[in-house]
């Protein structure tokens, strides 16, 4: 029960009802719909599963309109199937992010001091 529900039962006022905005009964348009009316690229990652038992792995589902396709492949990603594009664009991607934070990771550490008792000095 919310704090609105309380204080109406409390004033004897019974349940709270939600009021519905008439504006709201038409249906608004998703973010791909948008984009796609615009001739935009759009792409969304829908769904994220973590195997229970891994958390380092797991699988993304993503949803595209044909912009986001012509935008791969201008880029020159063209496989057999849509699917196969995204799949190897997202997979670029992901590679890509994980050398660069390697990347850095590098580059902060000049210097490593064993300090013993198992403990390590970075400078």
């Amino acid at each position: 029960m919310g704090l609105l529900d309380d204080a109406k039962k409390a004033i004897g006022l019974g349940k709270a009802k939600k009021v519905e905005n008439p504006k709201s009964k038409k249906s608004k348009k998703s973010a791909k719909e948008i984009a796609t009316e615009k001739g935009k690229p759009y792409v969304e990652v829908v769904k994220l599963e973590l195997d229970p038992n891994n958390p380092g792995s797991g699988a993304f589902e993503l949803d595209w309109n044909e912009e986001f396709i012509k935008h791969l492949w201008k880029a020159g990603y063209k496989d057999d199937n849509e699917h196969d594009t995204v799949d190897r664009w997202f997979t670029n991607l992901c590679r890509n992010i994980a050398l660069e934070t390697w990347e850095k990771e590098q580059a902060m550490v000049t210097q490593k001091n064993d300090l013993g008792d198992g403990r390590t000095e970075y400078k």
